[in-house]
């Protein structure tokens, strides 16, 4: 099992982003959240019992219409997520 944290800055809020994110996630065999941070950046934490599935994930991303609004990532492996059963949207 292997979990990463993404930090995306850019135009990253209030473009649909986490929605588009969540959508993305559901096609994937990972689990984990998404949220506005206060900063104007979005946090998604996610994770995988496969690192493929979890770096396909993270590539669909950038990949997606998503990937014009995103000006950098800082991409960081974290612990594993305790609770996590799905992939959901932060407030």
């Amino acid at each position: 099992m292997i979990a990463k944290q993404v930090l995306y800055t850019g135009r990253v809020q209030g473009v649909g982003f986490r929605y588009s994110t969540k959508q993305i996630a559901s096609g994937y065999e990972v689990t984990g959240s998404v949220k506005n941070l206060p900063d104007g950046r979005v946090q998604l934490q996610a994770m995988s019992y496969d690192v493929e599935e979890l770096d396909a994930f993270l590539a669909a991303i950038d990949e997606s219409n998503l990937g014009s609004l995103i000006k950098e990532r800082e991409v960081s492996v974290i612990p594993v997520l305790v609770g996590q059963r799905s992939f959901v949207i932060e407030k």
